[in-house]
């Protein structure tokens, strides 16, 4: 049942004590409702500033910079497998609770992935949720203050504590949209991906490959994965965003010319000879030697892109009204379905690998997908709308 948010009580925690005893007030509640604010804009790892927690009964701001805080009560809280956490746009607050405690908080829900199968669209915002589920206001004037600054001030408090008040509305009504609508395993898979410890964990040997890469030359690529894992094993242990130490633009820049000593690395734009032969120049030269003296066979390769038989742009146009049709009818965001390189691969191929041709996914769209490319299926024009029929009897 709906509740009245109004009449939850609200405040400030600031030491231990009442920490303790606003989690053991928790127990026994279905679920909860919880946000944060951080700042990571000079460092490398979150800066946990504020906990924003919501029960039945009572809404708190927990201080986690307060002098002397233990937060082992909210740890217990977010390990507690019998309290469902709900947030909105869940990725980064799990994140920052997965390095607080080194678990993944279970179980857990999140009301964006929900308003995407319930058609909000690709990725409502909290405050139109708010507005449209919750008839609630949030004042955004103080979004993008300074968390770390104290003391905080009513505004701030006030703002912070409304991420997580009418999340308990937008939560309840989502929830009984999925449970009529019989689409409660439609999250299911959203939600593997967010309490799966691998969509956190930070590989540096990895992290060449968030870069926007340019060339598929083994040896370019074998030195911006040296150089990559560097920057991201020196910010991570600094504690500084990887663009302090050294840019995207001067990692491939470097990988594209690389060089053999001091002199030639302080020719790459934006690096001083200062910085060159300093322990920072040092250390990418290090980098840039392992790569060079890698055998090409040990050398990074790309994964080919398959060829596309020619002819199948206006086939794959076609699914791509086809998926926006059906995502129309079922009321359910396109983000979740499909995305252009599944098209282009269904078009390919009938067995490809995508969601689309699988579970629920497949009954919303993949089945027709198939049954369009065959000629099992036709689409035109009624009106404004297009519709969809069915061959297999003609």
């Amino acid at each position: 049942m709906n509740q009245d948010i109004s009449k939850l009580s609200t405040s400030l925690i600031t030491d231990s004590a009442a920490l303790r005893r606003f989690i053991d007030d928790l127990q026994g509640a279905s679920f909860v409702t919880i946000d944060t604010e951080f700042l990571r804009d000079k460092t490398y790892w979150p800066q946990l500033c504020l906990v924003q927690i919501a029960g039945p009964d009572h809404a708190a701001a927990i201080d986690t910079l307060a002098p002397g805080i233990d937060l082992g009560p909210l740890i217990e809280l977010l390990n507690d497998r019998a309290v469902l956490k709900v947030f909105h746009a869940a990725r980064q607050d799990v994140e920052i609770f997965y390095k607080l405690a080194g678990a993944i908080p279970t179980p857990i829900a999140d009301t964006q992935v929900m308003a995407m199968v319930c058609g909000y669209g690709d990725a409502a915002s909290y405050e139109t949720l708010a507005t449209k589920l919750a008839h609630g206001t949030i004042d955004k004037s103080s979004r993008f203050t300074d968390w770390s600054r104290r003391p905080l001030t009513d505004r701030q408090l006030k703002y912070a504590l409304s991420d997580v008040t009418y999340l308990r509305i937008v939560y309840e009504k989502l929830q009984q949209k999925l449970e009529s609508s019989g689409r409660t395993d439609w999250v299911a898979d959203e939600m593997a991906i967010l309490t799966d410890t691998g969509t956190y964990d930070l590989d540096p040997w990895a992290s060449w490959q968030r870069l926007k890469i340019r060339s598929d030359k083994p040896r370019f690529l074998a030195v911006l994965r040296e150089l990559a894992a560097w920057r991201e094993r020196e910010a991570q242990e600094r504690d500084i965003p990887r663009s302090r130490l050294i840019k995207d633009e001067q990692l491939l820049e470097i990988a594209a010319h690389p060089p053999r000593d001091a002199e030639a690395l302080s020719q790459c734009r934006g690096l001083s000879k200062g910085f060159a032969e300093g322990r920072m120049g040092e250390a990418i030269l290090a980098a840039v030697k392992r790569a060079m003296d890698l055998p090409e066979a040990d050398c990074p390769k790309m994964k080919p892109r398959p060829d596309l038989p020619a002819g199948l742009g206006p086939l794959i146009d076609l699914l791509r009204v086809l998926l926006k049709t059906r995502c129309d009818q079922h009321d359910v965001a396109q983000k979740l379905i499909a995305n252009s390189d599944d098209l282009e691969r269904i078009a390919a191929d009938d067995n490809a690998n995508v969601q689309a041709l699988h579970g629920w996914r497949r009954k919303v769209f993949g089945e027709e997908a198939l049954a369009l490319k065959h000629g099992k299926l036709a689409l035109t024009a009624a009106g404004k709308k297009v519709k969809i029929i069915s061959l297999t009897e003609a």
